[in-house]
């Protein structure tokens, strides 16, 4: 009589985990639930995701809060709405951090695309936002568009210690632009450059 020695079921492990193996998960996205659900160890937001997150009868309150403790800033017309968004942001950041053991980027105004001196003083601003509300600097990415005068303003606030996260990149010249201004880290657009790639070659990428 011969015994088979039947060996354990090998560990299902999903996409997701070999990938945190690997390298560090970075979550897009303002949903709170998501986060929790998936883990990842940093977070980066954007108006647009903080905008779809914030009509969300969850998340309510964060609005809310915002509007009742802005009510006597004194601004007036657009002054009061950049002020209102960018509090908004500032409040999903320090959420996000209670859940993220890492960092969370939060982006600056796309309209300060071209504008150094601009770019420069939102990231100094959104910082001490944060660290009235009693987070370090450590803890944040000031997210800014890799145009020329978007690098520029990245290269002074690593200066002053304001880590930078490097948006709307699309090509080498703007990655080695970024290392040499020494930024934190930069956010290629894969997606959009490989679009670029199968519509300019008329075939998928294979490597070869």
């Amino acid at each position: 009589m011969s015994t088979a020695v039947v060996a354990p079921p090998a560990t299902q492990t999903s996409q997701l985990d070999q990938l945190k193996k690997f390298t560090r998960v970075v979550a897009d996205t303002g949903d709170f639930e998501s986060m929790r659900e998936f883990k990842p160890q940093d977070a980066t937001t954007n108006p647009s995701l903080i905008l779809q997150a914030a009509s969300k009868p969850q998340y309510a309150y964060i609005l809310d809060k915002v509007l009742t403790d802005r009510k006597s800033s004194g601004l007036t017309g657009s002054k009061q709405i950049e002020d209102i968004i960018d509090h908004v942001l500032v409040a999903f950041g320090q959420e996000i951090l209670g859940i993220v053991p890492g960092r969370v980027s939060t982006e600056t105004d796309a309209r300060l695309s071209f504008d150094v001196e601009g770019s420069i003083a939102k990231g100094r601003q959104l910082i001490a936002m944060y660290e009235a509300r009693g987070i370090s600097r450590e803890r944040i990415l000031i997210k800014i568009a890799s145009t020329w005068e978007g690098i520029h303003a990245a290269e002074v606030l690593e200066k002053e210690g304001i880590r930078c996260n490097l948006t709307l990149l699309f090509s080498l010249a703007q990655a080695v632009a970024c290392a040499e201004a020494k930024v934190q880290l930069i956010s290629p657009f894969v997606g959009r450059i490989y679009d670029w790639y199968k519509a300019a070659m008329k075939r998928d990428y294979t490597g070869a």
